[in-house]
């Protein structure tokens, strides 16, 4: 639909997983939520260039004007508990230099865009809105206020990117040092946007984004000890999905409560789902269980990678039953319950296509090879209880 790979969703796809026939027989048939779902994924694609256009250019503006970029980046690193998103002195001047050229800006932030959690959510967190301005019957701050919560938090969603692959170091390799620069400066532009909301609104922002710090901090704790990962550990985890989407939700009802609850619980939950299928593709992709994931966990606890691919995949569908059911608190008069419901048909389709994906692969000698020890600490190239 919108996301980074086009395959999953081409006709052909579509056609190999339950839920990808329930997509194609509802463009055929043009649902409530098949026309819903096709007015704001135009919506977004019309606009797209040129919220990439003026994102670039704000973070351009912000990167020059800084006298100290070095101070700025060790803030950055200080606040969210990382000295991985540190740079020295002078490899803060240089990222600066290289980015005052906007081409090279530009290919940076197009890079970090191409995001499956950035283009799905675009259309998602509009028509959430609109709903939310539906039901109040007031429409405070009308398309400016939008226009600003949205982007805010599209812009905050698309700050794990580049924190994602430094910590990682599977992609974009030679661009972290510029990555690394920009993050504070994306977080800013987040939080400028955000804030004409109101308190209450970036109050739940900054606590989402705090969560979401100790996740993403316990996700690289993890990659050192991938055979004694936990539950709870998993759990924790996760806030790396749940917190920030689960809080964009929430504040596309201006963090009012009950609907602002119901719409955390409902993206947190789809994140979560979302994720699952995520940790499925790039284990296909690196040819081995992705560190820390479910798929890894599972493989460990059972001491098979098919059963524990088995087991993510069912967990995946968990969280997206959780995120149905947040479909069912919705008021009755809610205008964008059937493009819910349709978007969750294509997460089960998203999910399903890798699964099956890995299924027909089918290497799971190699991926056994590739666990770690329960309880040791070994993950790439030591085979299992070596």
């Amino acid at each position: 639909m919108l996301g980074k790979n086009q395959s999953v969703f081409d006709k052909g796809a579509l056609a190999s997983t339950k839920p990808g026939k329930q997509l194609i027989r509802q463009k055929l048939f043009k649902s409530k939520g098949y026309r819903l779902f096709d007015r704001y994924k135009t919506e977004s694609e019309e606009n797209f260039a040129d919220f990439a256009r003026r994102f670039a250019a704000e973070l351009h503006g912000a990167i020059s004007s800084d006298g100290s970029p070095h101070d700025t980046v060790q803030r950055f690193a200080d606040e969210v508990g990382s000295p991985e998103m540190g740079l020295s002195p002078s490899g803060a001047d240089a990222a600066r230099d290289r980015l005052q050229n906007m081409d090279e800006l530009r290919i940076r932030v197009d890079r970090i865009l191409d995001s499956n959690f950035v283009k799905m959510t675009f259309p998602v967190f509009n028509a959430l809105y609109d709903g939310a301005v539906a039901l109040r019957g007031d429409d405070r701050g009308g398309d400016g206020l939008r226009r600003d919560v949205v982007e805010g938090h599209i812009m905050a969603i698309d700050l794990s990117e580049p924190m994602d692959r430094i910590v990682d170091k599977d992609e974009d390799v030679k661009y972290l040092d510029d990555y690394r620069l920009m993050n504070p400066y994306i977080l800013g532009l987040a939080r400028r946007r955000i804030s004409r909301g109101g308190d209450a609104i970036l109050g739940s922002f900054e606590a989402g984004f705090a969560d979401a710090r100790l996740g993403q901090d316990l996700d690289e704790q993890l990659k050192s000890a991938p055979g004694e990962i936990t539950e709870d550990d998993m759990t924790t985890s996760y806030k790396k999905y749940r917190a920030v989407m689960g809080t964009a939700g929430r504040n596309m009802a201006l963090a009012e409560r009950p609907l602002g609850d119901v719409f955390y619980l409902g993206m947190a939950k789809a994140a979560e789902g979302v994720g699952c299928g995520n940790e499925i593709e790039d284990s296909i992709r690196d040819r081995a269980a992705k560190v820390p994931s479910w798929p890894l966990y599972y493989s460990v606890l059972s001491g098979s990678s098919e059963t524990g691919f088995e087991a993510a995949a069912r967990k995946g569908d968990l969280y997206l039953q959780d995120a149905r059911l947040a479909i069912s608190l919705l008021p009755e008069e809610f205008e964008a319950t059937e493009l819910l419901e349709f978007l969750f048909v294509t997460m089960e389709h998203y999910n399903r296509y890798w699964y099956d994906r890995m299924l027909q692969l089918g290497a799971w000698d190699e991926f056994d090879s590739k666990l770690p020890a329960r309880g040791g600490a070994d993950v790439n190239g030591k085979g299992k209880g070596q």
